[in-house]
């Protein structure tokens, strides 16, 4: 069973399926093709099934029946997160945050993604993955803490089984593809999610997660959200090819989704996920997306990129898009829209009062989670660290 027969439900093929993106006819191949290093001119190199105008396309490879109700889901997820991540920026901007990166354009590839995973998957976030966190039950409020400097992640992983964040670029990719290994011996019947970005494809850490997955024959997913630039390095100063390509030297597929197309990206992730449960090994996606704010808040994405690009990718504008096709449907009304509104401004006041009754942490705790049964050096720099911080209270008791 190919990664494209699980998506795939015999719909028709339309004429609106040879386009990719921008609506150019690709002929480079892709899924199936891609994966067998061959040559298909009839399949798309991006797969799309909702175009920046929001009109539904069809992909040869990837069908997907949806539901008014379950549209509507998808766009309330993507509204809620970005509202999440605005009220994020700005605190940050108001000194309630050290840093934080946003994920500003990019909801398409997490909410498509992370709906497309069963309870039991388990994710390998980067730092960015809001919506995935989202679509896995973690509060979002419980993302702040580390960005605020109290904690080291905030929430239990095993909870929801989504990995803490990850700040070394692409180290996580090798955590999922030994994660993924494990499972496989167990005889787990799951997918593992790695996450990670187009700068973090060119680190080691990353080759080698690709090699041991494609050797092992690991159940992982290993999902690439290409937003263009790497902090201020473009893609083209990454790759001499589509990085989904780059599967192909591994021995694994590799395909391109239109990462700004929830709905392309939920068919192709949950396609790539039962891939990787049902034995047939490891793959990659690349979702095309574009990082629209600043790789994070103490970047300033003037100084590397036009104006021009932004506006470009702002008609593509995830969110836009699928409303365009609600409207187009008639799958939502006025009240909805007016309805996610005041639920958007009320997670805008609950994550402002979370992070503003936020408390300190204990600064003895940092001792206490670093080895599961206790270290006779951990427990010499306990004592000195309490030493040292009793010897102020002396100093002020004199």
């Amino acid at each position: 069973m190919t990664v494209e027969s699980t998506a795939a439900r015999g719909r028709p093929r339309s004429a609106a399926a040879k386009k990719t993106a921008g609506g150019r006819t690709a002929g480079k191949p892709t899924g199936k093709a891609a994966g067998k290093g061959g040559s298909a001119p009839d399949r798309p190199e991006m797969v799309q099934l909702l175009t920046p105008e929001g009109e539904r396309v069809e992909h040869p490879d990837y069908a997907l029946e949806t539901t008014p109700e379950q549209l509507r889901g998808l766009y309330r997820d993507m509204i809620l997160t970005r509202r999440f991540d605005a009220e994020a920026t700005a605190l940050q901007r108001q000194g309630e945050l050290g840093l934080w990166p946003s994920l500003l354009g990019q909801e398409a590839a997490q909410i498509g993604s992370g709906r497309a995973l069963r309870d039991d998957d388990y994710v390998f976030p980067t730092y960015r993955e809001h919506g995935v966190a989202w679509c896995r039950g973690v509060d979002p409020t419980l993302l702040l803490g580390m960005f605020r400097g109290v904690n080291h992640g905030g929430w239990d992983p095993g909870g929801n089984n989504f990995h803490l964040y990850t700040i070394v670029i692409g180290s996580q990719v090798l955590h999922a593809t030994g994660y993924a290994m494990g499972v496989a011996k167990d005889g787990a019947d799951v997918a593992v999610l790695a996450y990670f970005g187009d700068g973090a494809s060119s680190q080691g850490d990353v080759a080698e997660a690709f090699t041991f997955a494609a050797v092992y024959n690991a159940p992982v997913v290993f999902f690439c959200q290409n937003n263009q630039w790497a902090i201020s390095e473009p893609t083209e100063r990454q790759t001499r090819v589509p990085l989904y390509q780059r599967a192909q030297g591994y021995g694994f597929p590799g395909v391109r989704v239109d990462g700004n197309d929830v709905l392309a990206v939920l068919a192709v992730t949950r396609a790539a996920a039962e891939h990787a449960r049902t034995g047939q090994g490891p793959i990659l996606v690349e979702a095309f997306t574009y990082r629209m704010g600043a790789h994070t808040t103490s970047d300033d994405p003037t100084r590397y990129r036009r104006k021009e690009e932004l506006e470009v990718w702002e008609g593509k504008d995830p969110i836009l898009r699928l409303r365009r096709l609600l409207e187009r449907e008639s799958a939502a009304d006025e009240a909805f829209f007016a309805e996610l509104d005041e639920e958007s401004d009320a997670l805008a006041r609950r994550v402002r009062e979370a992070i503003r009754t936020m408390p300190d942490p204990d600064g003895m705790a940092m001792f206490e989670h670093t080895y599961a049964d206790g270290h006779t050096l951990v427990d010499e720099e306990r004592a000195q660290y309490a030493a040292y911080l009793a010897s102020f209270a002396d100093h002020e008791g004199n």
